[in-house]
């Protein structure tokens, strides 16, 4: 009798332990096809990108019955690393990579080019200034506007944080590299506009594409920030906007076709319309 008993705990034992298994199984095979079959496109990154991206997202749903697009607005480097962790699908900087990021097995694609505006408060008398003063203002050379002519106001500089593509363009070009003196330097696009907007002693940058005219956007040595600007070259505080992905990973069928959508000549208007100059002929 006892042996009986025995018996039917063993053959218990091993009859849960076997349909065990086959449950997990049947999860991970569930998250394998979830994930094969993924209706969801997920992009993080730089906030400059916000208007263009989010443009290009909303039509992509537009035109994909059950797609859904998602963007998280963080910054350039924190875009770069999301995508080499495996945490979104395309990333957005508005700067090209780093040789080292390359090296990482990170590949990036040119979308579009964006000019990089100095943007000042509407009620400074400022329209232009050229490419060696803007230097010479954010490495603090030249701290007052009445020294190059106008208010008799402390200029206040605001900036972008670190990991910033945008702070990495202008930084670059106007050769302040780790040499500027800012007051503020803040998370996003959208905060360095309203910032400048409320202070009329500010001086900021921003992606043209997002300036609203709660700021003016100077010319630099002469040169009007505009997309015809940015498209030949004459307006040189310009950056590019780029989607990175993995090298070794394929994207999933969706996000495929979304990112072969918005680097076609087919988004191109799109684009335009989002104040960026496509490059995709």
């Amino acid at each position: 009798m006892k042996k009986c008993i025995s018996s039917i705990i063993i053959l218990t034992l091993m009859v849960a332990a076997m349909t065990g298994c086959g449950k997990t199984d049947s999860k991970t095979d569930s998250k394998t096809d979830s994930k094969t079959d993924s209706k969801i496109v997920s992009t993080d990154g730089s906030t400059s990108m916000e208007k263009v991206i989010g443009a290009l997202g909303e039509a992509f749903e537009e035109n994909n019955s059950g797609v859904t697009f998602t963007y998280n607005p963080t910054s350039s480097g924190s875009g770069i690393t999301a995508v080499a962790e495996g945490r979104c699908d395309i990333g957005l900087s508005s700067r090209n990579l780093k040789d080292e990021e390359k090296a990482q097995g990170l590949t990036e694609t040119i979308l579009a080019l964006d000019g990089i505006a100095v943007i000042v408060n509407p009620d400074n008398p400022v329209n232009d200034l050229d490419l060696e003063t803007i230097g010479r203002i954010y490495m603090g050379e030249i701290t007052n506007w009445k020294d190059i002519g106008d208010n008799d106001l402390e200029i206040v500089l605001i900036g972008r944080e670190a990991g910033s593509g945008t702070r990495y363009g202008f930084e670059s070009i106007t050769g302040t590299e780790d040499a500027c003196k800012y007051r503020q330097e803040l998370t996003s696009t959208g905060d360095v506009i309203t910032t400048v907007a409320g202070n009329p002693a500010a001086i900021g940058y921003a992606s043209l594409a997002s300036v609203k005219e709660t700021v003016k956007a100077l010319s630099v040595g002469g040169i009007v920030p505009t997309q015809e600007t940015v498209k030949d070259g004459s307006y040189v505080v310009q950056r590019p906007f780029v989607l990175v992905t993995k090298s070794d990973t394929e994207l999933s069928a969706t996000a495929q076709k979304f990112f072969d959508y918005i680097t076609s000549s087919e988004a191109n208007e799109i684009i335009s319309s989002a104040g960026a100059v496509p490059v995709n002929k």
